[in-house]
């Protein structure tokens, strides 16, 4: 299995998530989220394929998020204007993401990731 996993370098829950998967010998593709930005075709995919709404998709403790309001966009615009903002800067998608041929994965979460992970 193909394991994308996206993440900021400089991301201490990123680091975390890194030497996670380092431990229990889980072999990645690592890109990084801010240097090589998600394109609108991958984000509309993954949104899909992890059945989650496209808002878990926004850092919402990011400063661009926070300085562009975007708490209140994420309320009333459309699907596809939702994902340009996405596609528009790497910063303000969440992080890590794990991507597969199956599922997708957004956030760090030990217990999630070992379930879908070992």
């Amino acid at each position: 299995m193909n394991i994308l996993f996206l993440q900021y370098p400089k991301c201490s829950t990123c680091q975390n998530a890194g030497k996670w998967l380092k431990n229990n010998n889980i072999d990645t593709i690592s890109r990084d989220i801010y240097k090589d930005k998600p394109n609108k075709e991958e984000l509309a995919s993954w949104i899909k394929r992890s059945g989650l709404s496209i808002n878990k998709f926004f850092n919402t403790s990011g400063n661009i998020y926070k300085e562009n309001n975007l708490k209140e966009k994420v309320k009333s615009a459309s699907e596809s204007e939702l994902i340009d903002i996405l596609a528009s800067n790497g910063m303000v998608v969440k992080r890590p993401l794990i991507v597969t041929d199956d599922f997708v994965l957004v956030g760090f979460n030990e217990e999630e990731w070992s379930e879908k992970l070992k």
